[in-house]
């Protein structure tokens, strides 16, 4: 559709988004921002067992792949099998799952230990 001004000639073209378009974007941003929280709590979580200890860890399954597979190995597994899950919510269309798991990520995993590295 094309409108403009009729008096200078100049046209304007109206682009719009349909409601897939805007669907796929936000689930790819949503994906983006899962894998990036899985990154930062496997990297925060490594830098807080090496400075205080595997009992900083509040998380008993990690704990417990941290102690059986090594801090580095354990904690690869269990971020990567998240992010396979994310990718796998993403695929199936569930979108703002992912979102909400992201939040869920930020609140309870990075922002606790960017204050416990950081703050304290």
């Amino acid at each position: 559709m094309r409108s403009g001004c009729q008096l200078c000639g100049t046209a304007r073209v109206k682009v719009s988004i349909d409601r897939g378009t805007r669907r796929y974007l936000f689930g790819n941003i949503a994906l983006a921002a899962f894998l990036l929280a899985q990154v930062l709590d496997g990297v925060l979580t490594y830098v807080g067992v090496n400075t205080y200890g595997p009992h900083i860890e509040g998380n008993p399954v990690i704990a417990w792949m941290m102690a059986n597979l090594g801090d580095a190995l354990g904690l690869a597994a269990a971020k990567v099998t998240a992010g396979g899950f994310g990718v796998v919510l993403h695929l199936s269309g569930v979108h703002m799952a992912v979102a909400l798991l992201t939040a869920f990520y930020f609140a309870v995993a990075i922002v606790p230990w960017v204050a416990i590295l950081f703050l304290f």
